[in-house]
């Protein structure tokens, strides 16, 4: 079996070469929510000149949507960066979504589903990366103990040979990240949802809270 990679280790050493070049690269950085994004932007913009991509399709409801766009721009004002934080908004397109979700509605998450979604993101972030003129693009998923690191890395390094842009390996959640995003959250009063962001997450949420409750129900009856 072959030995895992350490991606933590691997950004170590490039921001160490970085920091020994004097240079400041430009990375365009792809974002979920405000949460996820708090610590990978703590930790980015010490390095990096970054822009936020804000491109989630796959979020359900409109509402959602919106209040999580909301608290990401709002996150990024009030954030005090070593370098500068650009935000752009990526087409808020559902009929994408659910076009690529056809036929593996039924999979669980964490699944195939799950990874065209990474890819869905991923790409969309690649193809402006390279129009813009970036050094850089990945994204915040990452940082999340639910998400598959080594997928999400497979996949940028795909689409960085697709697109000649270099991605930026990542594993957010090492060094304490999922932890300090939980402790920037409270700092700044981050709104933090509590499903991934999908309709198949939101059903699946609601469908957990509705057995833990009727199991609550069933307890307190017993008692």
């Amino acid at each position: 079996m072959a030995n895992q990679r350490n991606y933590q280790k691997e950004l170590d050493g490039l921001i160490t070469k970085l920091k020994d070049e004097r240079k400041v690269p430009r990375l365009f950085l792809h974002s979920c929510c405000a949460p996820c994004s708090s610590y990978v932007l703590e930790y980015l913009s010490e390095y990096f000149e970054i822009t936020v991509f804000y491109y989630n399709p796959n979020i359900y409801p409109p509402e959602e949507y919106h209040e999580r766009a909301a608290e990401q721009k709002r996150f990024i004002e009030q954030f005090p960066a070593k370098h500068k934080i650009s935000y752009i908004e990526g087409v808020y397109d559902t009929k994408r979504f659910y076009d690529m979700t056809r036929g593996l509605e039924k999979i669980m998450e964490g699944g195939e589903r799950c990874f065209k979604c990474y890819e869905l993101r991923l790409r969309e972030s690649a193809i402006l990366a390279k129009e813009g003129g970036f050094d850089y693009f990945t994204t915040t998923l990452s940082i999340s103990p639910l998400k598959n690191v080594e997928k999400l890395n497979e996949i940028g390094e795909a689409l960085e040979t697709e697109y000649g842009i270099k991605h930026l390996t990542s594993d957010f959640k090492k060094k304490n990240g999922y932890k300090r995003s939980t402790e920037l959250s409270k700092e700044y009063d981050l709104y933090r949802q509590n499903y991934c962001g999908c309709v198949f997450s939101f059903n699946a949420n609601t469908t957990r809270n509705a057995h833990a409750e009727t199991a609550k129900n069933v307890a307190e009856a017993t008692q």
